[in-house]
């Protein structure tokens, strides 16, 4: 029997933090240094990357700064006799769900192998390897992960009953994950790869959707919040193509990880699958495929001239000004992709885009061209700095969408462990009901402040109501944070290179950035 336990595969480790060096500039110097740090980007990723050790599920660590939290869920997996204890709770809920922690674990990941310099210079690189590494009656209740009571139902996928969505994903993850520990732990590294490459074989070989009997989030037409209900049976064609970008993510990975051309074959021969797309998120990781191999295309590949090709048709889609925008921003700058949680499209975009003008740069191309209009990658670069600013303070409501972050920040968070005293000052078992009515219909600020949690955001016209119950604009989530890291450790790029403009000066002297930052 082939069997893959995708909900178990995080577990805890500690990094090592490395020291970063300043480097020279290339030729878009004055485009680059038109960027000026309006908020402390270091501490908008410290607070970030701290919002996971708030998530943690199983037995804490020694080394746990969040001290509201406690041991919680040791016994998951024992049921199906398996070990599934650990990895993160996936929002303000008491639930592990496999599929999007992967995509999480995937863009951390991305982080550390895109930016790994600029996130040691802000002494970070530790804590976000640490962060890579480690149902249904849970929604019935309100009650502290630590007093949970509630069935830990273990749900899995097999040969006979595939989810290839998210045995792809996890292999995506695995395989990222491998590349940011090659050169800290190989030994680690290489088992990684090695089980990325077997769910990979496996979520190829057994193509099917588990969408239609999962409890939550179901792959389906685009975004589906984790609390609607499942969709209905789709016929073989439409599940097919949902799965596709899921199996292109992993290749990319994969052959990012290996250099091996059965990967980049895979990934050619299934050019067709390739979609254009205004979205990046856990249930669309085609725009991520794209911004992977239009670097390599960027490189000398040149038969993946398609995913170049809608890589800029992504940035098109975004890009106020565009000839062939698609999805606008409100009338303070955010992009506004759907009302429900709409801040993890904003933290995605900007992460992929980011990453994408960097490629760009790098390349020396001028731009992309959107129908009549040029769009430089010094022009991406500012827009995703609008929306990390937006995040942080810079919107109609001067309030910080980043929890503990700025003088101003929601305080009612739609998060159980948040929004209930923590056992160290409330030792009594607070049940599930108990709540419910004693906690989450209050309106008083949550009595722990879960530092760093970014929520679901304002609505169309930038309007925000702090208000506990309002789930799509109060409710963290792992992969909305995971994207912020990579969004706002390449504004430390940005400053960074400034930084080097103005001091470098003295031939090949290099300088330690954790001393002037």
């Amino acid at each position: 029997m082939h069997m893959v336990k995708f909900l178990g595969f995080l577990i805890f480790f500690f990094g090592l933090v490395l020291s970063a060096q300043l480097v020279v500039l290339g030729e878009d110097d004055d485009e680059v240094c038109n960027f000026k740090a309006k908020y402390d980007y270091i501490d908008a990723l410290r607070k970030a990357i701290l919002f996971f050790e708030g998530q943690r599920s199983g037995k804490l660590p020694s080394n746990q700064r969040v001290k509201w939290r406690g041991d919680s869920a040791l016994s998951d997996g024992k049921s199906s006799n398996v070990n599934l204890v650990g990895g993160y709770y996936d929002a303000g809920d008491n639930v592990k769900f496999g599929w999007p922690m992967a995509f999480t674990t995937t863009l951390l990941s991305w982080a550390a192998v895109e930016y790994p310099k600029e996130i040691s210079s802000a002494k970070q690189l530790g804590y976000l390897r640490q962060a890579i590494r480690d149902a249904n009656q849970d929604h019935q209740c309100w009650e502290r992960p630590e007093d949970m009571d509630t069935p830990r139902t273990v749900y899995m996928i097999t040969s006979s009953s595939p989810g290839t969505e998210a045995a792809a994903d996890s292999s995506a993850a695995l395989a990222a994950a491998s590349i940011a520990f090659k050169n800290v732990n190989s030994k680690y590294s290489s088992r990684l790869l090695s089980k990325a490459k077997s769910l990979f074989n496996f979520a190829d070989k057994y193509r099917g959707t588990y969408s239609a009997s999962c409890p939550f989030y179901c792959s389906h037409s685009g975004y589906q919040v984790h609390d609607e209900p499942r969709p209905p049976r789709l016929i073989k064609s439409q599940i097919t193509l949902r799965m596709k970008d899921e199996l292109l993510w992993a290749a990319a990975w994969l052959y990012k990880a290996t250099g091996k051309s059965n990967y980049l074959n895979y990934i050619s021969e299934n050019q067709g699958w390739n979609q254009a797309v205004s979205e990046f998120s856990w249930d669309n990781k085609f725009a991520g495929v794209q911004v992977l191999l239009a670097k390599e295309f960027l490189s000398g590949k040149n038969n993946l001239k398609d995913y170049k090709s809608k890589a800029d048709a992504f940035v098109c889609s975004l890009m106020p000004g565009s000839s062939s925008v698609q999805i606008h921003t409100t009338p303070g700058g955010l992009l506004f992709t759907r009302d429900s949680t709409n801040m993890q499209y904003v933290t995605s975009a900007s992460m992929a885009l980011s990453i994408y003008a960097r490629t760009l740069s790098a390349s020396h191309a001028d731009g992309i061209q959107c129908g009549s209009v040029n769009i430089s990658p010094s022009k991406i670069k500012s827009f995703t700095k609008s929306q990390v600013d937006y995040i942080l303070g810079d919107n109609p409501m001067k309030m910080s969408y980043m929890v503990g972050f700025g003088s101003k920040y929601p305080q009612q968070l739609h998060h159980r462990g948040a929004s209930i005293p923590s056992i160290a000052h409330h030792p009594a078992k607070v049940g599930c009901k108990e709540g419910y009515s004693s906690w989450y219909s209050n309106n008083q600020p949550n009595p722990n402040g879960h530092v760093g949690a970014i929520v679901g955001g304002p609505n169309s016209n930038d309007q925000f109501r702090d208000v506990r119950t309002d789930y799509s604009h109060l409710e963290p989530a792992t992969y909305l944070n995971a994207a912020f890291v990579g969004s706002v450790a390449n504004l430390l790029s940005s400053n960074a290179e400034c930084l080097n403009l103005e001091i470098w000066n003295k031939g090949n002297e290099t300088i330690d950035l954790a001393k002037i930052m």
